[in-house]
C-alpha cells in the first residue's frame, strides 16, 4: 500500500469507526449528508459525461464535413484536369472533316465524356444572350457597338464550369459596350 492509499485508508476508517461511535440520529444525520454529497458528486459526474459525449458528437460531426470537403475538393481538381481534354474534344467535334467515322468516333467520346463529367456535378456556365457577370464570365474583349445590349456577352471563346453549384472555371466571353 503506498503511503496515500493508506492514508485514505486510515482517514476512511476513522471516519467510518467516528460513525459508528455516533449516536442514531447523529448518525442518520451524517449518512443524510454523505448521500447529498454523493448525490452532488453523480450530478457532476452526469454532466460531465453528457459534455464529454456531446464534444465527440460534435468533433465526430465535424470530422465527417471535413472529410467530405476534402472528397469535394479533390473531386473538383480531378475535373479541372480534364477540362483541357474536354475543351479538345469540342474543338474537335467542331472541325469539319471528310472522314464521317472519324466525325461520329469523337463525337461519341465527346458525348460520353460529357455524361460522365455531368454525372460527377460539371455544368456548363450559359453565356448565349445573357448579360456579363464578372461572377462567372472573364471579359477577354470588348466591342464597341449599337447592334447589341450594353454589357451583353457577343461571343464565347471557351466554356466556363460549375461544379457542384461552385465556379471551377468562368467562362472567357466577348463583351459589348455602346458607344
Amino acid at each position: 500500500m503506498t503511503e496515500s492509499t493508506f492514508d485514505a485508508a486510515n482517514s476512511e476508517n476513522a471516519s467510518t469507526t467516528s460513525e459508528t461511535s455516533l449516536d442514531p440520529a447523529a448518525r442518520i444525520e451524517f449518512l443524510e449528508q454523505e448521500l447529498i454529497r454523493l448525490e452532488s458528486e453523480k450530478q457532476d459526474l452526469l454532466r460531465l459525461a453528457q459534455t464529454r459525449q456531446a464534444e465527440f458528437e460534435n468533433f465526430r460531426r465535424r470530422s465527417e464535413r471535413e472529410r467530405q470537403e476534402t472528397v469535394e475538393l479533390a473531386t473538383a481538381e480531378s475535373v479541372k484536369t480534364l477540362l483541357p481534354v474536354f475543351d479538345d474534344f469540342e474543338r474537335a467535334v467542331q472541325v469539319q472533316t471528310t472522314d464521317s467515322n472519324y466525325a461520329k468516333g469523337v463525337e461519341l467520346i465527346h458525348a460520353r465524356l460529357q455524361e460522365v463529367l455531368a454525372r460527377m456535378g460539371l455544368e456548363a456556365i450559359e453565356t448565349s444572350g445573357k448579360v456579363f457577370d464578372p461572377n462567372l464570365h472573364h471579359g477577354i474583349d470588348m466591342v464597341e457597338t449599337d447592334e447589341a445590349e450594353d454589357q451583353s456577352i457577343l461571343a464565347e471563346f471557351q466554356k466556363g464550369y460549375n461544379f457542384r453549384g461552385k465556379l471551377l472555371r468562368p467562362s472567357m466571353v466577348r463583351v459589348a459596350v455602346k458607344k
